[in-house]
């Protein structure tokens, strides 16, 4: 049974991530790049509007990492998506509990985990290009952990528990994080165009769901066939 947990993860996560991540290579990276050159130009001219004030600010705080350009972004994107198909592995443990797997109920698990970690999450923190204001990283990650393991929940309830209280419970929980609210952003201009802003949560929202049926389908065929 580990064995082929483990091998289904493996390969199912290793054709999944390099699908992904040559997708992204492809539409997200020069979205990206672009949205970098409005950063810089928006950079230069806060500098000339007030060159002093800005060097003592870069003096006091340390630049924000990031990867860099080319061939390591591309290789920080393919081990991301390739460490979060280790995650199929909890799809593989509901034969323990008497559901069977295939290629379809895959795709349904693949579903599953694109509302969980890409579409419900999403809904409150659209992906960002640099440049867009953003609220602080700290209250970013923690809304988001909040609204993941919320959907997780909620789904799970929905899916899999019988008294209808628990259902309930289980929708409460899915909307529960959007009642809070995500961490708004600092009002201020922007230099990237809302056309770009858009066209990148849209075409970011299309791979993460593309990686997610792929990863779902392919490792319920995968599990069905090794077992």
């Amino acid at each position: 049974m580990l064995r082929r947990i483990f091998f289904t993860a493996l390969i199912a996560g290793t054709v999944a991530g390099l699908f992904a991540a040559g997708v992204q290579h492809l539409k997200l990276i020069p979205l990206i790049a672009a949205a970098e050159v409005y950063e810089a130009a928006g950079a230069h001219a806060d500098h000339q509007h007030d060159a002093a004030q800005q060097a003592s600010h870069q003096h006091d705080a340390a630049p924000e990492w990031e990867p860099a350009p080319g061939i390591e972004r591309a290789g920080y994107t393919v081990v991301a998506d390739v460490l979060a198909l280790v995650l199929i592995g909890g799809v593989a443990m509901a034969r323990l509990g008497g559901y069977a797997i295939d290629a379809r109920r895959g795709l349904i698990w693949g579903a599953a985990g694109f509302a969980v970690f890409a579409l419900a999450p999403a809904i409150g923190l659209p992906p960002e290009l640099p440049g867009m204001e953003a609220a602080s990283l700290a209250a970013r990650q923690q809304w988001w952990l909040l609204t993941a393991a919320a959907t997780a929940a909620g789904l799970g309830l929905l899916i899999f528990a019988r008294p209808a209280a628990l259902r309930v419970i289980g929708a409460v929980l899915i909307v529960l994080p959007h009642l809070i609210g995500a961490p708004a952003a600092p009002h201020g201009s922007t230099g990237v165009p809302a056309e770009l802003a858009a066209e990148f949560a849209t075409a970011s929202l299309a791979v993460a769901a593309a990686f997610w049926l792929l990863l779902g389908g392919v490792s319920g065929w995968l599990y069905r066939r090794f077992e």
